[in-house]
């Protein structure tokens, strides 16, 4: 009896030394996972670009309430359908969105492939609802990936997860779509081999893609954290690996983003912050479960008014010094701003927009070099403003001046330090044994930047 109790507490330990070993393995492997991606030398240009074009445009813009009309205004899927008969974008310049993004000082573009409805801006052969099938009857993607590739832009395509259409789709366990009127249970293996079918199409007919961009995972989380820390169980086995795997295979540079609102998964090359600068959460509770990964890219996106897709109701557009300052504290953060534009129903980008992107490229084009290929600073950025460095370099952006002076302590000793672009003298100190500086404001400062340059040893 004695033995049978001995071996009962040893099964008993080796069950929960497994457990701990499968607890701290899934942590570690999106950690290994993340180092073996950040280590391809194809990934650096995206390090250095911290500026890139978001565009939400497809067959909701015709209703011009945003991307999540169908959903917003419980459009069944039949009647949805018909917007497909009259989404005309005849308007559509793919040259003119891609200088506009270049002239604004950005390096690469994220266009949405498809978004939730489905729809599809390419010439899919998965589904007949697509762009092919509208009076425009042209492909944009192949538009669009032939002047990026002529004007020197990196192309990453934005696709969604989730489905409000097809009836293959979990819908019954998601979030949203509820409103479709569809009535069949699904088809898991079905919708996951769509997917993988059209993702092949976009990375094998469109010559070099820089990344995947997914969204919609969230619509199959449950309420409440079922899962590690920081990792939400699915409702649905998304089939990732074999997903990612199959990106990676068709084109070994293209990165990868999932939009998921968690920590880092395995196979993803840069994590997505959704209205958030990383950490800092204030969008709404989008990053509550984000811890912010040490070893692959970060990147925040934003809206310049408030919806992702057109909507004509929505004035409520961020300034030009607002905008930049997010560029700025996003740099600040080692991570990149993705800014998006939702063009009208006609293919034009609005001109409310056009002119904020004219202004920051105005600002790029003589500030630039504070901010492409930048680390982040020595601290996180502040109230005050933020901190990039290059090497033994930093650059001090002073965004919303509290005093006329500002005190830094610095990893080392100052070798030199001076207003950039500006033609003003610096008055300046630094404690020789604590490395702290302190520099004075009271000078003329500029309206939306202050920067100072400061050399150290």
């Amino acid at each position: 009896m004695q033995n049978k109790k001995q071996i009962y507490i040893f099964a008993e330990i080796i069950y929960i030394m497994k457990k701990i070993l499968f607890s701290a393995l899934c942590c570690l492997l999106p950690l290994l996972s993340e180092s073996v991606q950040a280590q391809n030398p194809n990934h650096q240009w995206f390090e250095e670009a911290r500026f890139g074009l978001f565009v939400h445009f497809g067959v909701s813009s015709v209703l011009c309430d945003g991307e999540w009309v169908m959903h917003t205004q419980r459009i069944p899927a039949n009647d949805y359908r018909k917007l497909q008969t009259v989404f005309n974008p005849d308007k559509f310049d793919a040259a003119e969105w891609v200088r506009t993004a270049k002239d604004a000082g950005m390096k690469y573009i994220t266009f949405t492939s498809r978004h939730h409805d489905s729809f599809s801006n390419w010439d899919t052969r998965q589904s007949d609802w697509n762009i092919m099938h509208t009076p425009y009857g042209k492909d944009i993607i192949r538009q669009l990936a032939d002047e990026c590739h002529r004007q020197d832009v990196k192309l990453v395509l934005y696709y969604s997860l989730l489905d409000w259409m097809r009836n293959d789709y979990s819908f019954t366990t998601g979030r949203t779509g509820q409103y479709a009127g569809r009535t069949e249970q699904g088809d898991w293996n079905s919708y996951i081999a769509f997917m993988k079918a059209q993702l092949t199409e976009l990375l094998t007919n469109y010559g070099e893609i820089a990344g995947i961009w997914f969204d919609g995972e969230w619509d199959q989380l449950p309420e409440e954290n079922s899962g590690p820390v920081g990792h939400e169980m699915s409702k649905v086995d998304w089939h990732f690996g074999e997903i990612y795997d199959l990106i990676h295979r068709l084109q070994p540079n293209c990165m990868i983003a999932n939009n998921h609102h968690l920590s880092a998964l395995p196979g993803e090359d840069y994590q997505a912050f959704e209205k958030d600068l990383p950490g800092e959460n204030t969008g709404g509770g989008f990053s509550s479960n984000q811890s912010i990964s040490k070893h692959i890219p970060l990147e925040t996106c934003e809206t310049i008014n408030t919806a992702w897709g057109y909507s004509f109701r929505d004035n409520s557009f961020k300034s030009t010094k607002q905008l930049i300052h997010l560029l700025v504290r996003a740099a600040g953060y080692g991570a990149n701003l993705l800014l998006n534009v939702g063009p009208q129903p006609t293919g034009k980008i609005q001109e409310e927009c056009l002119t904020r992107l004219y202004e920051i490229g105005q600002w790029t084009s003589a500030y630039g070099q504070t901010i492409y290929g930048t680390t982040a600073g020595f601290i996180r950025p502040q109230s005050w403003g933020a901190v990039t460095q290059k090497g033994k370099t930093y650059y001090i952006h002073i965004l919303d001046k509290e005093s006329d002076n500002l005190t830094l302590t610095f990893p080392a000793k100052i070798k030199s330090a001076r207003r950039f672009n500006a033609d003003v003298p610096l008055v300046w100190k630094q404690n020789k044994k604590t490395n702290e500086a302190t520099f004075s404001l009271d000078t003329s400062t500029d309206e939306i930047d202050t920067i100072i340059v400061v050399e150290i040893f």
